[in-house]
């Protein structure tokens, strides 16, 4: 057969272009079918995703434990393929509530999530506390492997910590009069929330009151977002032991945003593990890149803390922060029994009233070398304060482990009122620019 331009196109015509004209009627007709699957999909996410508890067989009786109907809607609504659990206004009492794959939890305007005071409310489970992989009870909220988790107010969520605080105390007291120190775990009492494994989390606009033990754990998770929330827990007239305010434990990409923090112990904790062997651990490891900005502080144990189990802090900022308290802003606690390293740390405009501006000391609460032989010590290295104005009762101290070494901090454009002005360090690489305390330059002892 010859080959010519009339024979080719008339080819073209009669076997080529049916074929081809078929191809692209199937992909069009798949592209309208993909629509309109999407579109039924759509449309049955968005008719089942408010999930109201009180319209699914909650009572409004705040004295009822409505733990296992919040649990059952919980469970539906991940069955349902995700929605978001909304509680209206009232007080619905629980316990432990396990929120699942696509489920999100939004708390309106008067509506209170209250934690029984029950420790047998809160199961017994594999979890992290205090820088090791152990089993422990249940946080009042808990989200494992759950990604784009979201909890919403204004709503509260209130732990009831009073029973659990008082018999901290009573335990601690009864405990101390036979010659030793009881530990935080020794007397069982749960988180407010916890987070594991999660990635993509925003919890915003909501209050968090009076855990009975941490308030915001995060483990293992990426991308997180706290802002607006007001977190709180008493000194007065029963101090809330341990209640820290957001524990950031080995995660990376955490803001804190536009939040108030006032609680008995650390407002913001970097965690990650502690221990001779703790950065040899697969469960332990760094944090990093955290941003806290534009939050008011009040009275807490410390402002940002490093430790008590933290053995990679990384990137690290606070800025454009308020401080009403009598505590450190930056507090570093330096364990002899665990390798760690704290870098890339900026503290930057920070206003109000505060215990010290830096404090760097060793850390010893539950010292634990479990038989190693290992010689623990601390690289600190690239710390930045700045623009600072603050009154304070002392300006600070740098005084870690033997072991430790200590480069590359720098103080600059700080104005200070303190009581005692000096700071105290036995290191030589500090570095200060523009740093006047009681009108006088800082003398450095």
């Amino acid at each position: 057969m010859a080959f010519s331009i009339t024979n080719v196109i008339s080819y073209i015509n009669y076997y080529l272009l049916p074929t081809f004209t078929f191809a692209i009627t199937q992909i069009v007709i798949m592209k309208k079918l993909l629509l309109l699957i999407n579109c039924v999909a759509l449309i049955a996410v968005t008719k089942s995703q408010d999930y109201i508890i009180t319209q699914l067989g909650v009572d409004t009786d705040s004295t009822i434990l409505h733990t296992q109907a919040i649990q059952n809607i919980i469970d539906k609504a991940e069955l349902d393929g995700g929605g978001t659990i909304v509680i209206p206004k009232g007080v619905y009492l629980t316990g432990a509530l396990f929120f699942k794959p696509h489920t999100k939890l939004v708390l309106q305007e008067g509506a209170v999530l209250k934690g029984s005071d029950d420790i047998t409310d809160y199961p017994l489970l594999p979890s992290r506390m205090e820088g090791r992989s152990i089993y422990y009870y249940a946080a009042l909220i808990n989200a494992y492997y759950i990604d784009s988790f979201n909890i919403t107010g204004p709503g509260t969520i209130n732990g009831n910590g009073s029973r659990f605080w008082k018999g901290f105390w009573d335990y601690r007291d009864s405990v101390k009069k036979t010659g030793r120190s009881a530990t935080n775990l020794e007397v069982h009492r749960p988180r407010l929330l916890f987070i594991w494994g999660c990635n993509n989390v925003t919890i915003q606009n909501v209050k968090l009151r009076d855990a009975g033990f941490w308030t915001t754990h995060l483990y293992q998770c990426n991308n997180v977002l706290i802002q607006n929330c007001d977190i709180r827990s008493p000194f007065r007239p029963v101090k809330a032991p341990s209640t820290d305010g957001i524990d950031i434990d080995v995660c990376k990409k955490v803001t804190v945003r536009n939040c108030y923090i006032s609680v008995n112990d650390d407002a913001v904790c970097i965690k990650g593990g502690k221990g001779p062997d703790a950065h040899l651990r697969p469960e332990n490891g760094v944090v990093e890149d955290v941003l806290i900005e534009n939050c008011t502080f009040g009275e807490s144990h410390g402002v940002l803390t490093l430790g008590s189990e933290c053995i990679h802090a990384k990137n690290i900022t606070l800025r454009n922060c308020k401080v009403e308290s009598n505590t450190p802003i930056l507090r570093l606690k330096m364990r002899p029994d665990t390798y760690q390293t704290f870098e890339n740390i900026t503290v930057d405009n920070i206003t109000g009233k505060c215990g010290t501006i830096i404090s760097m000391n060793p850390w010893k609460q539950f010292f634990d070398m479990n038989g190693s032989t290992a010689k623990p010590f601390a690289t600190v290295r690239n710390i930045t304060l700045s623009n600072i104005k603050v009154q304070c009762k002392s300006f600070g101290e740098m005084e870690g482990n033997a072991a430790d070494t200590v480069s590359n901090i720098f103080l600059k454009n700080i104005t200070a009122t303190a009581e005692i002005p000096a700071l105290k360090s036995k290191y030589a690489a500090i570095k200060a620019d523009h740093v006047i305390v009681n009108g006088t330059p800082l003398v450095i002892q």
